[in-house]
């Protein structure tokens, strides 16, 4: 298999209308003609198309996608405190255990045509293989539906202990492509070649995503971090995208900084950052490490922003096998990522009210999972919740 083939198996898996590649180094003609026809399709830009209620009081469904392991705990635990708060959600539960077409793992039909129909989805964690095995699923989601900027906010949350109180940084990541593209062979025996996808049109995309996130926000910076110093070509066009975004946003400071450089600041002081936008492999790297200085994935929520106005939010950490079934889980990540969904369906005060009494509840440190130091069951966290909402 050339590096051809690679390239345009990309292409087919990331969808060719969906991207554009810059010519930077001479191509091989069967490239080349990937490249023209990638070209002549170009995609649409960003459109919000969602029809939200008229009303927050307007009775709304949404797509729940339980998940694998806790996934259906923490998934009945944030229905249960939804219907203590008065949320007008319906929910419509779906399984996204891939079909396979073709040779081609897909969602299945049922699961798709309920995002499409319902545009705003809520995922508990899914099981990947390593090494081996199914696609990933997260992966297969966000290029299905074509989630272009995945959305990680990360405050410190009053109550949990850390060797920071005030860190307040959002990470947006480019969700499509980069390493991720998921297109990799064996050249021979012993040596893999992974490709590294990087467009036009998708850096473009997180980068005005980014910067329109920033001033929505009230956020005052927009960091971008590369390693274009040794992938100059790929790297170098994602910076490229985002200066020329950041010069159509003055009111907006930007800055450049490489991955290992971001890595060593976010440790040492956080708070050197407020926005920042990279390529989908550093993006997942960077907002993990971001969520350690706050307590842990078990406390981060994260949403995923499509071209065309669908959105899923979700848990980010892992599906837990081993607490599966016995009541310890911890919903806080699924929870604060409900309450991001219902800012994005304009159901602010709803939003609110569970976000304080989540808050409230970590805050006062009597009923803590055992992920916290507590020896409290998901059942109970829920429960103070709830009562909370009263």
């Amino acid at each position: 298999l050339c590096l051809c083939d690679c390239v345009t198996a990309a292409a087919a898996r990331l969808g060719c209308g969906s991207h554009t590649v810059t010519q930077t180094q001479k191509r091989p003609r069967a490239t080349m003609a990937w490249v023209s026809r990638v070209r002549s399709a170009a995609a649409p830009q960003m459109r919000h198309v969602r029809a939200f209620a008229s009303s927050p009081s307007e009775l709304q469904t949404v797509t729940m996608i339980p998940g694998d392991g806790i996934g259906p705990e923490i998934s009945s635990a944030v229905k249960k405190i939804f219907k203590a708060a008065g949320v007008p959600i319906k929910w419509e539960d779906v399984d996204v255990m891939p079909t396979f077409i073709n040779g081609e793992s897909t969602i299945p039909p049922v699961a798709r045509d309920s995002v499409l129909k319902n545009r705003v989805a809520l995922k508990g964690p899914l099981g990947t293989p390593i090494g081996k095995g199914h696609r990933s699923l997260n992966l297969l989601l966000r290029q299905t539906f074509n989630l272009m900027a995945n959305v990680r906010p990360c405050k410190s949350i009053p109550g949990v202990k850390t060797l920071y109180n005030d860190v307040d940084t959002v990470i947006i990541r480019e969700n499509t492509e980069g390493e991720y593209c998921g297109v990799e062979h064996e050249v021979v025996p012993g040596v893999v070649q992974s490709i590294k996808l990087i467009t036009r049109d998708a850096s473009m995309r997180v980068a005005n995503y980014a910067f329109e996130y920033a001033k929505a926000n009230n956020r005052k910076r927009v960091t971008a971090v590369h390693k274009s110093t040794i992938m100059k070509a790929s790297d170098g066009l994602f910076l490229e995208c985002c200066r020329a975004v950041a010069e159509r946003n003055p009111s907006i400071t930007f800055d450049e900084v490489l991955l290992d450089k971001a890595c060593l600041q976010m440790t040492l002081d956080p708070n050197k950052f407020d926005v920042l936008v990279m390529p989908n492999l550093y993006g997942d790297i960077l907002s993990d490490l971001s969520a350690g200085l706050i307590g842990g994935l078990g406390l981060t929520p994260s949403g995923n922003i499509g071209t065309e106005g669908i959105a899923i939010f979700e848990s980010v950490h892992g599906t837990a096998p081993d607490i599966a079934g016995k009541d310890k889980a911890n919903p806080t990540a699924l929870l604060l990522s409900s309450v991001m969904m219902l800012r994005h369906m304009h159901m602010g005060d709803h939003a609110a009210a569970i976000e304080k009494a989540v808050l409230g509840v970590l805050a006062e440190g009597k009923v803590r999972t055992g992920d916290l130091g507590g020896t409290s069951t998901c059942t109970q966290f829920t429960e103070a919740v709830c009562n909370r909402l009263k």
